[in-house]
């Protein structure tokens, strides 16, 4: 039985695969720019990471486009931006915050727990 989605979660879930799918490739256009994100303790391998986690992303955007594997895509947006996490919190402590500022460090941690919480409500709405 096929579930009537709410026009609103349509256009979130088209929104959040088209910007995952964008910032995935933007990995491989300016992978320079993601440096500044990777901690220092991670920085021998950068490149592989920023890399691995652009076509992740793609293919997260992909998912998320596709009516069969859109809970997928959901469930794997939601482990991403969850995975995401530490890295924000790292940005908070931080001497120089890779966002600009502690501030700013401190809204990009509180728009990150929006991002794991609007792909987990996708994930329960496409759940069959």
């Amino acid at each position: 039985m096929e579930r009537k989605l709410h026009k609103g979660w349509f256009i979130l879930k088209i929104f959040l695969a088209f910007m995952i799918f964008f910032l995935g490739v933007l990995h491989f256009i300016i992978p320079n720019f993601y440096l500044k994100v990777i901690p220092p303790f991670l920085m021998n391998f950068a490149m592989p990471i920023i890399y691995i986690s652009g076509i992740i992303e793609i293919v997260i955007g992909l998912l998320l486009f596709t009516k069969k594997y859109q809970y997928l895509g959901a469930l794997s947006l939601f482990l991403l931006m969850l995975a995401f996490l530490p890295l924000h919190i790292w940005d908070v402590f931080a001497e120089n915050p890779f966002t600009g500022s502690r501030n700013a460090a401190y809204i990009r941690l509180a728009i990150q727990f929006v991002l794991i919480a609007l792909p987990w409500k996708l994930k329960s709405i496409y759940r069959d």
